[in-house]
């Protein structure tokens, strides 16, 4: 091999390793008993409770979130604009995609399971049980209602 290819090689790959060395920098452990809840964002109906583990939501870059949802609780039909990557944690999340809420099509996801959602897909969430599920993915994190009257951020 060149030597032109090999630092071309070089520079690829500390380029492709550069964006992990500031999450590297940050080591964080959070063990059951140290995880903070508190209220769930405004962008979700009341209920929600929301523990930030890492990173903010807000901004660009990682974060790791969770998510408890009481037994009863839905989210109506919605996207991201971002990548969604979730982990349920305990319980189990109904999941159905698609512009209406059609409970019927909807797959019940058990604790132990993984998903993820492509930017723009719509979907929706119903819980029959308190469910905590996990969100590790880039931001800034946002959600948009597919009926606007479903934001719980809009007056009533």
């Amino acid at each position: 091999m060149k030597v032109a290819s090999l630092l071309a090689v070089g520079w690829i790959v500390s380029c492709a390793i550069a964006p992990f060395a500031s999450a590297e920098d940050a080591h964080t452990v959070i063990t059951p008993n140290d995880v903070k809840w508190g209220p769930g964002p405004k962008t979700l109906p009341a209920g929600a409770q929301l523990a930030i583990l890492y990173g903010d939501p807000t901004k660009e870059g990682p974060f790791a979130l969770r998510l408890k949802l009481p037994a009863g609780y839905a989210i109506a039909p919605h996207m991201h604009p971002g990548l969604e990557v979730d982990t349920v944690i305990s319980g189990t999340v109904n999941l159905g995609m698609g512009e209406t809420a059609n409970r019927g099509a909807a797959k019940a996801i058990p604790a132990g399971s993984y998903f993820a959602l492509p930017p723009g897909m719509a979907h929706f969430a119903y819980f029959d049980e308190e469910t905590v599920l996990q969100l590790t993915t880039n931001g800034p994190w946002g959600i948009k209602y597919i009926n606007p009257a479903d934001d719980p951020r809009k007056t009533k």
